[in-house]
């Protein structure tokens, strides 16, 4: 009986314990429960800031790709190899910072109207921030209301300039070649023209020199051939502007014998007429040519002057010929072939065509008369052989 109450005892405490036990690990399911539910209030916590940190991240993925392709298309610049410039920031902020200064400046005493520099500013201040800010740490506090202001600013700066022309590097291309064509165009010009006017200075040069050599042996002719055609007397050939001869003109001085030295203009109408000759001749042996054409030359002139004007045409008769149109009996006389027109009829006009076969040497009388085509011929051509030419 007692050891039942013993054990009956023992068991009573062992139930306690087990109950104090039970107590103690309930209280810690408990916590252990407040504490799961604080772990999972955690949790769905950390995955909602998860998700929103994700939507936040692709929304910052999603914009620095929007700036990307907007400073691509605008800029014309990639922010893959785009490496900050710290300077330039650093410089870009401190020109934000003089400017903000010298807005606030009195008008009276802004450096840029006046010249002067305020006695309490210093100018160089700001360059000495920024070297200071370059060679020191990089501050913790960037100033970025100012930076946003130095964006807006170079923003409207580029704004200004207009929008970004994509073709402009294949135009330079384009007007580079064709200024380098135009350079070269302009570079054959300038030589072509340096070329030409050496070659028009050695042509004035020869000409000149062939003009005077060629004027000095005309003016001895002329001498010549007017004391020929005269008897005597003196010519001469002067240039009016001896410094330019090429463009000057030519003065005829000629002097019949028994009278002074003067101009042609101031000679009778034979006179001019036989220093023409002489001057046309005296030019003639210096070129000759083939054959020469004289039209009525002889009008003016009397049967002495007749004389001497067939004479000299007899001197170059041998190495020209010579188509004389004329009414003198006399210079017909000494031609080889005749051509006239003869109106037999009224209103019919015939050609006439003499060929002499010989010639009288003696000449018709001075006082002899001037008679019609016909009449000339049969007087001054005694043995010849007359044509009509039809037409």
């Amino acid at each position: 009986m007692e050891t039942w109450k013993i054990e009956s005892a023992e068991v009573e405490a062992r139930v306690l314990e087990l109950g104090v036990r039970r107590a103690e690990l309930q209280s810690g399911v408990e916590a252990l429960e407040i504490a799961l539910r604080g772990a999972r209030k955690n949790l769905s916590d950390l995955q909602d800031n998860r998700s929103k940190n994700e939507v936040r991240l692709a929304e910052l993925r999603l914009r620095a790709e929007s700036i990307r392709d907007h400073v691509s298309r605008r800029y014309q610049l990639d922010l893959a190899g785009f490496e900050p410039d710290r300077y330039a920031l650093l410089k870009a902020v401190a020109q934000q910072r003089e400017k903000e200064r010298r807005a606030a400046l009195p008008e009276s005493r802004d450096p840029t109207t006046e010249g002067e520099v305020p006695s309490n500013e210093n100018p160089e201040e700001v360059t000495v921030e920024v070297v200071q800010a370059i060679s020191g740490p990089i501050p913790a506090e960037i100033p970025w209301e100012r930076i946003e202001l130095v964006v807006a600013e170079l923003t409207e700066r580029a704004d200004s300039m207009g929008p970004v022309n994509l073709d402009a590097i294949q135009e330079y291309d384009e007007l580079e070649e064709r200024y380098k064509f135009l350079e070269q165009q302009n570079n054959d010009l300038i030589n072509g023209k340096a070329e030409l006017m050496e070659a028009i200075a050695r042509i004035n040069k020869t000409t000149k020199e062939l003009f005077s050599e060629t004027f000095e042996k005309i003016r001895v002719n002329f001498l010549e051939m007017f004391t020929q055609l005269f008897g005597g007397g003196k010519a001469n050939l002067l240039l009016m502007d001896e410094s330019d001869p090429l463009e000057s003109g030519i003065e005829i001085i000629a002097s019949p014998p028994g009278k002074k030295l003067q101009s042609i203009s101031l000679l009778s109408g034979g006179e001019r007429t036989m220093t023409a000759v002489a001057l046309l001749f005296a030019i003639y042996m210096v070129k000759p040519s083939p054959f020469c054409v004289l039209d009525e030359m002889d009008a003016p002139l009397d049967e002495s002057n007749i004389g001497r004007f067939i004479k000299l045409l007899d001197r170059f008769i041998g190495q020209s010929q010579f188509m004389v149109i004329t009414h003198n009996k006399r210079t017909m006389s000494r031609a080889d072939s005749l051509y006239g027109v003869t109106m037999e009829e009224r209103g019919i006009s015939k050609l006439l065509s003499v060929k002499f076969t010989g010639r009288d040497e003696q000449l018709p009388p001075a006082s002899a008369t001037n008679s019609t085509l016909r009449d000339e011929t049969l007087e001054t051509a005694p043995v010849g052989v007359t044509e009509e030419i039809e037409g």
